[in-house]
């Protein structure tokens, strides 16, 4: 199976609610996870970018 892309926008969104005290912790994690947060921390750490 394929997975879509990473939206970093999308993933900073995410994180946005849960600053804002509008999602729980526990939520924001499975988001971020379902996101492809660890995908897009990886291509960082390899590229050597940030």
């Amino acid at each position: 199976m394929d997975k879509p892309p990473i939206e970093p926008a999308k993933l900073l969104s995410f994180w946005m609610e849960w600053e804002a005290g509008d999602t729980t912790p526990g939520t924001v994690m499975k988001n971020l996870k379902n996101g492809g947060l660890r995908d897009l921390l990886e291509s960082i750490v390899e590229g050597g970018k940030l």
